[in-house]
């Protein structure tokens, strides 16, 4: 018991969100105080992400072009087209619940975890690194330009909102280029400092989860979405990641990657950032059910991350297997 704790606290800790939420919302003044502080929260965040990208790694990561057109597309493209086999069946879902899984689709790759299970799984790591955080950046325009235009499109929604793409570069771009300003000065501190940045990520992702599911509560989101819903949900992300799974694994190979490409774009093309998603859904989405637009990319979340976890290791012992392999036939 006390090692699942240990290995699953940040889980139990979202998990622990939604219920504080749904049995203690807050609300009125102290609710608008509290958004503050997630605004600030999240814009710290941003800020140590920029402050410890080592430019080098950056510029070096960017000459594999090829390994980073094949992410962007699986991330931008491959993604929404699977996404929008949720508009083919109506009624299987309440409205949230699809415009929540539409909007997981558009969101970037995730920074910290995919470059971990790249590590893990002794892939091309600074690789992952220049595509996760390539990824991070474009997002804060692709994402909310590809929300615009899919949801008018489908007759979801008012179409690209200005405003909110403004809100999103001041609230990411904006602390992220001045982390950037500030890197050879701090870098390598906050580089050995990496708790830090762990401290702010979890815990700007946990106040965004409470104030969002607050609002939603207020709203009665559980007498709306029943146990049915959460089911089908949780299928459909399922169905979703395995689908990208095999297709950046398999596909990566068919257009003549080596394992170690093929390693970092199955970890990097098939991620979806909850660090990066939560706050642009409370800007995106402003006014609107936040709390259930959101749920979709948290159980997303939780499944890419158990599962790479085991794709990680089982890649890291093939990897050992044929090391071995080679040494002894070697001597």
């Amino acid at each position: 018991m006390v090692r699942f704790l240990k290995r699953e606290w940040y889980t139990i800790a979202i998990v622990g969100m939604v219920v504080l939420a749904s049995l203690l919302p807050i609300r009125g003044e102290a609710a608008r105080g509290f958004d503050t502080a997630t605004t600030l929260a999240i814009a710290l965040l941003f800020f140590l992400h920029g402050a410890r990208l080592s430019r080098a790694v950056v510029i070096a990561g960017l000459t594999h072009w090829r390994l980073h057109i094949v992410i962007l597309a699986t991330t931008f493209v491959l993604f929404p087209v699977l996404g929008s086999a949720v508009f083919l069946m109506p009624g299987i879902l309440p409205q949230a619940l699809i415009t929540g899984i539409m909007f997981l689709c558009v969101l970037p790759s995730t920074v910290q975890s995919s470059i971990a299970f790249v590590s893990i799984a002794k892939g091309n790591v600074p690789a992952a690194i220049c595509a996760a955080s390539a990824s991070n950046i474009l997002g804060m325009f692709i994402t909310p330009l590809m929300s615009g235009v899919i949801f008018h499109s489908l007759g979801h929604g008012s179409g690209f909102s200005t405003d909110a793409l403004v809100s999103i570069l001041l609230q990411l771009l904006a602390p992220f280029i001045a982390g950037q300003i500030v890197q050879p000065w701090l870098g390598s501190w906050f580089g050995r400092h990496k708790i830090l940045t762990q401290i702010v990520d979890r815990g700007s992702i946990l106040m965004v989860v409470y104030a969002a599911f607050s609002e939603a509560v207020i709203g009665g989101i559980w007498h709306q979405i029943s146990i049915g819903s959460l089911a089908i949900v949780l299928v459909l992300d399922a169905v979703l990641l395995a689908i990208v799974l095999v297709m950046t694994y398999f596909g990566s190979g068919w257009l003549g990657f080596n394992r170690e490409d093929r390693i970092t774009i199955t970890f990097c093309g098939s991620k979806k950032s909850l660090a990066s998603g939560a706050p642009m859904a409370n800007v995106i989405f402003s006014g609107q059910d936040v709390g259930a637009i959101v749920l979709p990319l948290m159980f997303f979340h939780q499944i890419q991350l158990m599962t790479c976890a085991v794709l990680a290791r089982r890649f890291a012992a093939a990897v050992d297997a044929d090391e071995a392999a080679l040494k002894g036939a070697a001597e």
